[in-house]
């Protein structure tokens, strides 16, 4: 559970960073009104993320897990007019919705949704990408980061949301799939020679968690 405190700090840096945006507040509303889950990354996160983006100068982006498309909006806007998304989704309800929610934001042009589980959309799908999103099913994303590695270029940009959860990837001796799949994707991470990387705890609105990094250095 996240502690109101987090929750009150998430408010203040989204109002004073972000301020009113229903692009993206509606997108939020939408995917709660359509049953989604709301595991959408945070205001500040998904900001976050589009400063990344934007740092790099990223125009080409490939992000495993779409959800609602709240994250691929934030995204979408970062590559601008001249760049493309492609996103994954294995839920047609969730895609479907994602796609409501990006072509209100004014977006949906510059992104590819496609249907159906990654790793087996993943052949079709060429790169290379700048920077790379994966926010999926936990226990394959050793597999997304190698996929993703496949599908890169020198000096881009791969990260990986929830690799904290609440402390559990610290625990050796776990069972949960989605924990083991995380361990292996930070050990993938810490042992390929093509990558340099680190990871952040985060607490906010969305509890105790956190995000790894990956550069690609050659």
């Amino acid at each position: 559970m996240a502690d109101s405190t987090w929750t009150d700090v998430d408010d203040y840096l989204a109002t004073t960073l972000i301020g009113s945006d229903t692009a993206v507040s509606d997108a939020l509303e939408a995917n709660h009104a359509a049953g989604l889950p709301a595991i959408d990354v945070s205001p500040a996160q998904g900001k976050f993320l589009s400063v990344l983006a934007r740092a790099i100068g990223a125009k080409r982006v490939l992000e495993i897990g779409t959800l609602g498309g709240y994250s691929t909006i934030w995204l979408a806007r970062a590559v601008g007019p001249e760049g493309h998304v492609t996103t994954l989704e294995f839920d047609p309800h969730h895609a479907e919705v994602a796609r409501a929610n990006l072509d209100r934001a004014g977006v949906g042009e510059r992104v590819d949704i496609r249907v159906g589980a990654a790793l087996e959309s993943l052949p079709d799908i060429a790169g290379p990408f700048d920077l790379f999103f994966i926010d999926a099913d936990k226990e394959n994303n050793a597999n997304y980061v190698d996929a993703a590695l496949a599908r890169s270029r020198p000096g881009a940009l791969i990260i990986v949301d929830n690799v904290v959860r609440r402390g559990g990837v610290a625990d050796a001796d776990t069972s949960d799939p989605a924990i083991l799949g995380t361990r292996a994707a930070i050990e993938l991470i810490a042992n390929h020679p093509r990558l340099d990387g680190s990871a952040l705890q985060t607490v906010g609105a969305k509890g105790w968690d956190g995000l790894a990094f990956a550069l690609v250095t050659e």
